[in-house]
């Protein structure tokens, strides 16, 4: 006994850790996800340490802003009293917060595009000035320096010292639990229940009208689409052109997912629409048809008074209670409490 007791200190000392394996259990019927599980394999103990990150205020420069300030569970993990994030110092960002769910789906980040890899996305708002605004060299030694983070790595990794590594990987592992895929119209593919006649209806003019952009399950096709919307004065916002230089790419943003839409208000990238009627009178009517505007979107969509409510009840079985009340999602209270920061 007193021997295994030693290999395990060994082995823990030189970083092999028995991990409790994490399995992300996939949607039937859902594609692959594109995320490589292989390069950094989901396990309990690392998904709490990213849940741990995401909800404290010490990733940012003066330990007031966290990840969760501007994804909230409760909001789809994003935010709805304001258009645009909010940051340190009562700064204001330039984009409002997209949706965090079904991240191991998706090959690029941000409305833009601008990262390729879940694993390197916190590290964008870690540092932007009117995010958190923090180093990383200056947020591992406050790491460094706290007993819950030493005392959750060294249980994650088997390390004593907190890494950038360790920091980037564990965030990731958290978003990538956040699985949406269980809302009534989830039961209703799943033959556990049934649209109503309006909703129905509603379904019927999603698949015709909206289907190619937000397209089932995930309801997004992941692209970046030019949806007509007008160039904010103030923001002067181009899109994913800033990102790749190419003209084509003009006001084009990431389609966003549909999913919990009833509670990830306001919607586009600048927050500009703050209801899902507001939304559905643009696409009757796109204002401005730049030449990159998207294919389908040519032809304004059409749709009476009667036809935008009956899409709107369906939009609404999108929502899906469980995730956004799910606790494993939710701020970490009880190991806050019974764990003391340095």
């Amino acid at each position: 006994m007193k021997r295994l007791f030693i290999y395990l200190i060994i082995l823990s000392f030189f970083g092999f850790v028995a991990q409790t394996k994490f399995d992300l259990q996939i949607p039937k019927g859902w594609p692959k996800p594109v995320y490589n599980f292989k390069r950094n394999p989901l396990s309990e103990d690392v998904v709490l340490l990213g849940r741990a990150l995401f909800y404290d205020p010490i990733l940012s420069k003066n330990n007031t802003i966290s990840c969760a300030s501007c994804h909230s569970q409760y909001n789809a993990f994003t935010h709805a009293d304001h258009a645009l994030s909010h940051g340190i110092y009562d700064s204001i960002g330039t984009r409002n917060s997209p949706t965090l769910m079904n991240l191991a789906w998706h090959k690029s980040f941000m409305w833009d595009g601008a990262i390729n890899h879940l694993d390197m996305q916190a590290l964008a708002p870690i540092t932007h000035p009117k995010e958190m605004g923090e180093r990383l060299d200056s947020l591992l030694v406050k790491l460094n320096r706290s007993k819950l983070y030493k005392s959750l790595v060294a249980k994650a990794y088997g390390d004593s010292i907190v890494k950038s590594e360790f920091v980037l990987k564990s965030i990731s592992q958290f978003l990538l639990t956040l699985v949406s895929a269980n809302s009534k119209y989830d039961s209703v593919m799943r033959h556990e229940a049934n649209f109503t006649p309006q909703e129905k209806k509603g379904y019927v003019l999603f698949k015709n009208h909206c289907n190619g952009c937000h397209t089932e399950p995930l309801f997004t096709n992941l692209e970046f689409e030019n949806n007509g919307l007008c160039v904010d004065d103030n923001l002067r916002d181009f899109g994913r052109l800033m990102i790749t230089q190419n003209i084509s790419d003009s006001f084009k943003f990431k389609v966003p997912t549909l999913r919990n839409i009833e509670f990830s208000f306001p919607y586009m990238h600048d927050g500009r629409f703050k209801t899902i009627s507001a939304v559905l009178l643009h696409y009757t009517s796109p204002k401005c048809k730049t030449s990159s505007l998207s294919n389908l979107l040519k032809d304004p969509i059409k749709l009476n008074k009667e036809e935008r409510v009956d899409l709107s009840a369906f939009l609404l079985c999108l929502t899906d209670k469980e995730f956004l009340f799910n606790e494993n999602y939710s701020y970490p209270r009880k190991m806050f409490l019974n764990m003391t920061k340095d």
